[in-house]
């Protein structure tokens, strides 16, 4: 886990991880938000909806941004302030994901910043986010 501090970042800063979604991830996300849309839980659903396997539910992907200000950048002093996502294709069990992100404006006055993030899979991107977080001293 980084630990940035706000005067030590810098408007370029990246950061990335990549991520496969097991079957665990998904189950575990509808028992905890209840989600039970078949497209998420019935393979044979998925399949007659003209989709190769379960549909990842586009929040569960979207948790991964915050993986990404929490872990990477800024890190422990992170508090999230906004989001905005995009969801552009959709993300299968088993797919493999990199997420990543670049800080693009530093708010002093504020303590926050803005970075520029984006989850891409092996079918290019499948979202695109905006975060705006706070960075504790």
């Amino acid at each position: 886990m980084n630990n940035y501090r706000l005067q030590e970042l810098d408007i370029g800063m990246r950061a990335c991880f990549s991520i496969q979604i097991s079957p665990g991830s998904i189950d575990k996300f509808q028992a905890l938000f209840g989600d039970l849309n078949p497209l998420h839980s019935d393979l044979k659903f998925a399949n007659a909806s003209g989709y190769k396997n379960r549909v990842v539910h586009g929040m569960l992907t979207a948790g991964f941004y915050s993986k990404l200000i929490g872990h990477y950048l800024p890190g422990k002093y992170a508090l999230l302030h906004r989001l905005d996502t995009s969801f552009i294709k959709p993300v299968f069990e088993g797919d493999n994901l990199t997420v990543s992100g670049e800080v693009i404006a530093i708010n002093t006055s504020v303590s926050q910043i803005e970075i520029k993030a984006e989850i891409v899979g092996k079918s290019g991107r499948v979202s695109r986010a905006k975060i705006w977080t706070g960075v504790r001293e």
